[in-house]
C-alpha cells in the first residue's frame, strides 16, 4: 500500500512515521511519499522517517517529491497537513487581531479566517491534481481550520474525510483515569471542528460493542477528575459542573474570550515557541543516528495524531465499520444544521466512507452557538473561493468571536493587508 503526505516537510511527520511504524500490521505501507516544496525540508524529513521506520522493522520506503499527480498515483490515501504561510503567518495571525480586541488565534476567529482564505484555494488545487490521476485514492485532511476546508474538498466532489485529535486526547486521558485501554472507551462527542463537547463517556464491554453500548460513566468522571480535566482544558471546574459536559479546549475562546485576549497580549505567541521548538526539531532530524520520534514532538501539539490518522486510513481501505470522531457532510444527524454542512461527530467508517452514527438532541446552548459559528463558516468559505471584502467583512460580521460592524470592518483591512501575498483577488 501507498500513501502520500502533501506538507511532508512538517516537523510533524516523524509522529505520523511512527504510527505507520507501530501499526504495521493493522495497514501494511510499503511506500510513503512525501510531498514538500522545500527541497531540504522534504529530504530532511525523509532521511528521519526512514530510519525510524528502519529501526522498527518495516518495508516501508520513503521518499521525497514535489509531483503531487506522481505521488498520487496509486496511493491509497493522501494526507494534507498544509500551513501556508509557515510559522511567521501563524504568528501574524496571533498578534494583528489583538490590536481590534479579539482573540488571535490559528483556527478561530480573525486568524484562522485568516488560514482558511490562504488555505482552501490551494488544497482545492492539490485535490484537483490528486483526482485527475486516482480518483479512488481517499483525500484526509488534518489542515486547520479542518471544517471549513473538508467542506471545501467536499462541495468540490472530492473523496475527501477531515481529522482532528481533540477527540482521540480526550479519549485517551478519559481511559487513563479509568484505567481501561483506550479503544473501549466511546466518546458521545458533538459539534464543528474544533467546537465540541463530550456529553458523555462510555466503556465498552470487552470483546467490543456498538456505539453508544455501556454505562455513562462522564457524571464519575467529572465527580472524581474535575479539577484534572479543568486544568488540562484551561477551563474553570464550576463551567464544567455547570454545563455537565466536557467542552474542547478551544471552547476557552469563546467562553473566556476577554481574559484570553488579556493573557495574549502581556504574552508571547504561540507560533514563536512552536517556531523556537521547530528549529530544535530540525536540528535533531538532521543528525544520523537519530531513529525515533524525539520526546520534544509532544511539545508541538498533534498528540495521538499518527493513531487517529493510521486507524482512519486502516477502516476506509479494510472496511471494518468501526466508529470514529472524524469531520463528514451532516445529512440528517443534526437537524438544525443545513444538511451540506460538515460536522464532527462518531460516524461508521468503511470503504464508502463516513456515516454519522444516530445521536441524542442537541441541548439548545450548544446548538446555538454551534448554528452561529457554522453560519460564519459558510460565509468563511464563501470568501476563501470568491474573494472580495466585503465577503470577508460578512464572514467577520457574522463570527461570535467578533460579531460587531466597526471590529468587523478593522479586522477585514488588517487581514486583507497582511495576506495579500496569498490572496489572488487582493493583489
Amino acid at each position: 500500500m501507498k500513501i502520500v503526505v502533501v506538507g511532508g516537510g512538517s516537523t510533524y511527520t516523524p509522529e505520523l512515521i511512527d504510527g505507520i511504524a507501530r501499526f504495521q500490521e493493522e495497514l501494511p505501507i510499503r511506500e510513503i511519499v512525501l510531498v514538500d516544496p522545500a527541497q531540504d525540508r522534504r529530504e530532511l524529513l525523509a532521511g528521519v522517517s526512514q530510519r525510524i521506520l528502519d529501526k522498527y522493522g518495516t518495508q516501508a520506503v520513503v521518499r521525497g517529491s514535489t509531483d503531487v499527480a506522481e505521488a498520487a498515483d496509486g496511493a491509497a490515501a493522501v494526507l494534507m497537513q498544509l500551513r501556508i504561510g509557515g510559522q511567521a503567518a501563524r504568528e501574524r495571525d496571533e498578534t494583528w487581531p489583538l490590536e481590534c480586541g479579539c482573540v488571535g488565534q490559528e483556527t478561530t476567529g480573525a486568524g484562522g479566517f485568516a488560514k482558511a482564505l490562504r488555505t482552501v484555494p490551494v488544497v482545492l488545487d492539490i485535490a484537483d491534481q490528486v483526482r485527475a490521476v486516482n480518483p479512488d485514492a481517499w483525500i484526509v485532511d488534518f489542515t486547520n481550520p479542518v471544517g471549513i476546508v473538508t467542506r471545501a474538498l467536499l462541495q468540490a466532489g472530492h473523496k475527501a474525510i477531515g481529522l482532528c485529535n481533540v477527540a482521540i486526547g480526550l479519549q485517551r486521558q478519559f481511559a487513563e483515569f479509568l484505567d481501561v485501554p483506550p479503544e473501549r472507551v466511546s466518546l458521545d462527542h458533538v459539534g464543528l471542528n474544533h467546537l465540541t463537547w463530550e456529553r458523555a463517556v462510555r466503556v465498552l464491554p470487552e470483546g467490543g460493542a456498538s456505539f453508544g453500548a455501556g454505562q455513562d460513566v462522564l457524571p464519575a468522571l467529572l465527580a472524581d477528575h474535575l479539577d484534572a480535566i479543568a486544568e488540562h482544558l484551561e477551563l474553570p471546574a464550576e463551567l464544567l459542573s455547570l454545563l455537565r459536559t466536557v467542552p474542547s479546549y478551544y471552547l476557552r475562546y469563546f467562553y473566556q474570550h476577554d481574559r484570553v485576549v488579556d493573557e495574549q497580549r502581556g504574552g508571547v505567541a504561540r507560533a514563536k515557541e512552536v517556531a523556537a521548538l521547530e528549529d530544535e526539531l530540525l536540528t535533531m532530524y538532521s543528525d544520523p543516528s537519530l531513529d525515533h520520534k524525539p520526546e520534544i514532538l509532544a511539545k508541538r501539539g498533534g498528540a495521538y495524531y499518527s493513531e487517529a490518522a493510521i486507524g482512519l486510513v486502516a477502516s476506509l481501505v479494510n472496511n471494518r465499520g468501526d466508529v470514529q470522531v472524524v469531520n463528514t457532510v451532516n445529512g440528517d444527524t443534526l437537524p438544525f444544521l443545513p444538511p451540506d454542512m460538515v460536522i464532527e461527530v462518531p460516524a461508521t467508517i468503511t470503504v464508502d466512507g463516513a456515516t454519522p452514527v444516530s445521536l441524542d438532541p442537541v441541548a439548545p446552548d450548544l446548538a446555538g452557538l454551534i448554528t452561529h459559528v457554522a453560519g460564519y463558516e459558510r460565509l468563511a468559505l464563501d470568501a476563501a473561493l470568491r474573494g472580495g471584502r466585503d465577503r470577508v467583512v460578512h464572514a467577520l460580521l457574522a463570527h461570535p468571536l467578533v460579531g460587531q460592524w466597526d471590529s468587523a470592518n478593522a479586522l477585514a483591512d488588517r487581514l486583507i493587508a497582511e495576506n495579500k501575498a496569498y490572496l489572488r483577488w487582493a493583489r
